[in-house]
């Protein structure tokens, strides 16, 4: 397939120096209150061309309260480099933070930034920041996009060290199908850094300045596919070891050492994952290195993902727990509570019991109460013993009758094990994977992680999209399954799971499989009684219809026909 990037515009000529954007003192913020990007990376270590120079326009004459369009009141100037400038303001009509960039008309990349910001405009795909207006007006071209402020960008995250390996993996596998998705569409970024990847207060990554940023410093690629997938894996590779995987210095990470050449990751630091280090060598191959392990090298994002779905699930760390203080007793429980201290040595006073009941009165109220209670015992006792003449009259064959029923019962209910999962692969039958990369969701045993589909325009049936999607369950051996239970996120009219008995972990056809039952649910739970009994190892979670729900923040998921899986679980 043809590779294209609609930031495909020239780049000035540096003549052997340093490029303009590593001059910068400050580069775009696209979303990150109080953590400006840092330009300190020249363009050629992310694959970028220099094709020509460009006589720039002057940046325009703005200030801190200036009004565009009497809607963007700008607050504060992050960024002023090479013609444009970069600034955080407040949406007065909606009443928010964005962010904008700004750069005269007659600019010679002004054309190229608007068509660029259009076109992610139109990708619409919640993983990116997104881009809110892109307007041409009084002589000037501004880009809106989000401002998040919740965000942390990874070269923040960096400075106190390397990422956990769940951390890492999760970041390489939502931001490597982010950009699968955007290929797709025709769109690149080229300029893939971690001043470019933010982790928001729940835990989603987010890529900002798609298309948009490369477009401003006039960044193109013949092969930007390759181009993005070598930055993936440098950000890969920077999450592991704090460094940078060049021999510059860049993003606040210390170069490689020179002249040794690009090492793997686990060469650089002791503890590297071995499957995450040899990830990010197929992903920098592109610049030359030696595909770990003779691996095939990744050059596109779709391998990548792809990749990263054959990888066995990294668990999550577990979680720590601090230990309660050492126990120390109260005064209250030493017996001083309420009394003046005791000096050392003086002995303890013992309080004198209080007087027994001696007068004419207490005589009488002890006599009072020993009367009621003998006419208390009395009347329980007469009340117990009616209650036994009364079932001694009852039948004992009843009894032995009902005894009897019961334990047949309960001697004939099957009893049901729980089978573990030891593995899954998504199956695509027509057309995309849905969500290759977090397959291992559905049985890590944390409900709050989910497997999801893609948005559908029409539903409920997938069909003639797709006549499903699903995800196929490796149970170790073979096994004669009774149920499987499907924990759901979205609710509604309706959603269809279906089970089907496969041969292998990567089936050739729907065609090929053995169909074991079905089951229809408005809820948040599927269970799926299997109707024949079989034994088998591989089992097919089929869905074949998703209920309509609206937009999810929290799995960036668009409006549609959709669904997610928290949790699968079979037992036989």
């Amino acid at each position: 397939m043809a590779e294209r990037s609609t930031a495909a515009v020239d780049v000035a000529d540096n003549s052997g120096e340093q490029p303009l954007t590593a001059k910068a003192d400050q580069s775009t913020a696209d979303g990150v209150a109080k953590n400006p990007e840092r330009d300190t990376d020249g363009d050629g270590a992310q694959g970028s061309d220099a094709k020509g120079s460009l006589k720039q326009a002057s940046s325009p004459e703005l200030h801190s309260g200036h009004k565009l369009a009497r809607r963007y009141r700008l607050e504060e100037c992050v960024t002023r480099l090479d013609g444009f400038s970069s600034w955080r303001a407040v949406d007065e009509k909606l009443r928010r933070a964005v962010g904008v960039h700004v750069l005269p008309a007659d600019h010679a990349r002004a054309r190229s930034v608007l068509a660029a910001a259009r076109s992610s405009a139109l990708l619409g795909d919640p993983r990116f920041v997104q881009v809110l207006d892109a307007v041409e007006e009084n002589d000037l071209v501004y880009v809106v996009h989000e401002w998040l402020p919740d965000a942390t960008e990874l070269t923040t995250l960096l400075t106190a060290g390397p990422l956990e390996p769940h951390d890492a993996y999760q970041m390489v596998s939502q931001v490597a199908s982010a950009m699968a998705a955007a290929h797709r569409e025709g769109l690149a970024h080229l300029r893939l850094n971690p001043n470019a990847v933010l982790r928001t207060s729940t835990g989603q990554w987010r890529i900002r300045g798609l298309a948009v940023n490369a477009a401003l410093r006039g960044i193109s690629s013949d092969t930007p596919q390759r181009t993005d997938t070598e930055a993936i894996g440098a950000l890969l590779y920077a999450a592991l070891t704090q460094r940078w995987p060049y021999e510059n210095d860049a993003y606040g990470l210390s170069g490689l050492p020179k002249d040794i050449g690009l090492i793997a990751p686990d060469q650089v630091r002791a503890g590297v994952h071995r499957g995450l280090s040899e990830l990010a060598m197929r992903a920098l191959v592109n610049d030359g290195a030696t595909a770990s392990r003779h691996e095939a090298p990744c050059t596109t994002p779709e391998e990548l993902v792809k990749a990263i779905s054959e990888m066995p699930r990294i668990r999550p760390p577990e979680p720590t727990f601090t230990a309660p203080p050492e126990y120390q007793r109260t005064t209250y429980q030493q017996g001083t509570y309420g009394r003046p201290p005791v000096h050392p040595g003086a002995p303890q006073p013992i309080a004198p019991p209080p007087p027994p009941l001696q007068s004419r009165t207490g005589k009488a109220l002890k006599w009072a109460v020993s009367a009621l209670l003998i006419a208390a015992l009395g009347l329980g006792s007469w009340q117990l013993a009616d209650a036994l003449m009364d079932q001694s009259g009852k039948s004992n064959d009843t009894n032995k009758s009902q005894t009897t029923d019961d334990g047949d019962k309960t001697a004939g209910r099957p009893k049901t094990t729980p089978i573990k999962i030891q593995g899954g692969q998504e199956f695509v039958a027509k057309g995309d994977a849905q969500s290759p990369g977090d397959v291992a969701k559905t049985y890590d045993g944390n409900p709050s992680t989910y497997w999801k589909t893609k948005s559908f325009n029409e539903g409920p049936s997938i069909a003639p999209y797709k006549p499903g999607v699903g995800i196929v369950y490796d149970l170790g051996s073979s096994t004669e399954l009774g149920t499987a239970t499907v924990n759901l996120r979205y609710g509604g009219d309706h959603t269809t799971v279906e089970l089907y008995a496969a041969d292998s972990l990567n089936p050739p056809s729907l065609d090929s499989m053995t169909r074991m039952g079905s089951a229809t649910t408005t809820g948040t739970t599927a269970t799926v009684k299997v109707g024949k009994q079989l034994k088998t190892r591989y089992v097919l979670v089929w869905l074949t219809a998703v209920p309509n729900s609206g937009y999810d923040s929290q799995l960036y998921a668009s409006a549609g026909y959709k669904q997610a899986i928290g949790e699968v679980k079979f037992t036989g």
